[in-house]
């Protein structure tokens, strides 16, 4: 049998509050106020509403406290320790409601048996105020998200509230990480109309807070990015995934992720044709070349063109013009040309024994030479594959530039992938399911010791005889 509370929130508390709202709404109607300007009317009208939803939430929150002398939760007994009220952010203001705190033989701590059958989040939000809370922090930063949620004019949490949420969260997801994403993974469908997946990743420099020679000292380290994108028969996107991670050896978690994505698109469709996206970078290909299934493999388009135009500037000079026209026929034949990338090598080999002392323009045409492979671009355009990154250069610049790289930003782990993740799954439109798995896991069953139970039914029969 389930355990209820004895402990009633007053009656007279919501009907007043009920009272004085009914009153608001009939002065308005009676236009009685004709002399207040609309503005100000609709601001007091608001928060007449929220004080009644406030006083009614408080109501509604106090049927999950328990008031027993015992509980059982976790397969151990609990005795009551304390009763004593506590205030909590909900997303209409803060609510006060007394419950009871319980201890268990052996134990420092207590829990909170309304803190945990409500699903209270963190001990200080309720689930739905985290939620909104978590929203806006993905997007703001706490100081922006304070003032927005002061200008709406239902809760207002402070900056540092808004900081440390994410964080615990955070923390919280990190634990079940693995077990959150397969879970969101089954949940997306594979777009009937794909006939090609495409993955990339890349990296961005962020400041993180070193605190070698000053608390606030800061270092530039790359955290990375990765996007996988289903296309249709004409190269048109049709959905895309973003990931990210903070700074990491390898990118090691990243790859994980992607390459789990890639095994389940494959999985879901066998007939997708695979396509591997990505710069120079040794590394990248390493994992894209080795560790994931057969596909096609393309160097960048528009990074091969800014290498192609630094050899042309090496050999002519920056910002000459033979550089630029030399720089714009060759681009249009890399692009363009079935044997493109064949003329481009030919070309760089010809400068570069014209230059022998210029080191930096044999870089470039080994650059060539490595990825010879990965720059079949007409080839590809041609059967609507794609040949660029830009996916995932917008997905560095969006997920993480944009809201970790603002003036005066210095970044710990913690913090950083907290607001990554939940910025990820905003994008991939997933923040709803996310949400929901991980509010679960605040939320316990309590309930009586079993002797309160079978004397609860030895009872009832005496009674009922």
């Amino acid at each position: 049998m389930p355990a209820t509370s004895t402990y009633k929130r007053p009656i007279y508390t919501i009907n007043d509050s009920l009272e004085l709202l009914k009153q608001e709404i009939q002065i308005h109607l009676e236009g009685t106020t004709t002399h207040i300007a609309f503005e100000e009317k609709e601001a007091k009208l608001h928060a007449a509403f929220i004080e009644a939803e406030r006083k009614v939430l408080e109501g509604l929150l106090s049927q999950y406290d328990i008031n027993m002398p015992v509980i059982s939760f976790d397969g151990k007994d609990y005795r009551q320790a304390v009763r004593c009220e506590n205030t909590y952010i909900s997303s209409v203001g803060p609510v006060r409601v007394e419950r009871s705190l319980y201890r268990t033989k052996g134990q420092h701590g207590t829990i909170c048996p309304m803190n945990l059958r409500a699903g209270m989040i963190e001990g200080q939000w309720t689930p739905r105020a985290a939620k909104q809370a978590l929203f806006v922090v993905s997007s703001l930063t706490p100081y922006e998200g304070e003032k927005l949620f002061k200008e709406l004019g239902a809760m207002q949490p402070s900056r540092i509230s808004l900081d440390r949420l994410p964080k615990k969260l955070g923390a919280c997801w990190e634990e079940k990480r693995e077990i959150f994403e397969e879970s969101l993974r089954v949940q997306l469908e594979v777009p009937e109309e794909a006939v090609t997946v495409g993955v990339s990743l890349d990296g961005v420099l962020i400041p993180m807070q070193g605190g070698k020679v000053l608390p606030g000292d800061s270092r530039y380290e790359e955290a990375s990015c990765g996007s996988l994108t289903y296309y249709d028969e004409e190269g048109e996107a049709l959905a895309t995934r973003r990931y990210g991670r903070m700074p990491e050896r390898k990118k090691i978690t990243l790859k994980s992720f992607l390459a789990k994505e890639i095994e389940y698109a494959l999985k879901c469709n066998p007939n997708l044709q695979l396509v591997k996206v990505a710069d120079g970078a040794r590394d990248n290909w390493k994992f894209l070349e080795e560790e994931l299934p057969k596909g096609l493999s393309v160097l960048d388009f528009y990074h091969a063109a800014e290498h192609l135009k630094k050899a042309f500037e090496m050999a002519y000079g920056v910002d000459s013009q033979n550089a630029n026209i030399e720089f714009f026929k060759y681009r249009t034949i890399l692009r363009h040309d079935l044997c493109g990338i064949d003329k481009v090598i030919r070309k760089l080999r010809a400068l570069v024994k014209k230059n022998p002392k210029k080191k930096l323009l044999k870089t470039e045409l080994n650059y060539f030479k490595s990825n010879k492979h990965r720059c079949r671009y007409e080839e590809l355009s041609a059967k609507h594959f794609p040949i660029g990154s830009g996916i995932v250069e917008a997905t560095c610049k969006t997920l993480v530039s944009q809201r970790l790289k603002l003036s005066g930003m210095c970044w710990r782990m913690k913090g950083g992938q907290a607001i990554i993740t939940f910025r990820a799954l905003l994008h991939c439109y997933l923040f709803d399911d996310a949400w929901e798995m991980l509010s679960a896991e605040y939320k316990s069953e309590i309930t009586p010791p079993k002797n309160i139970i079978s004397f609860r039914n030895e009872a009832r029969k005496i009674v009922s005889s």
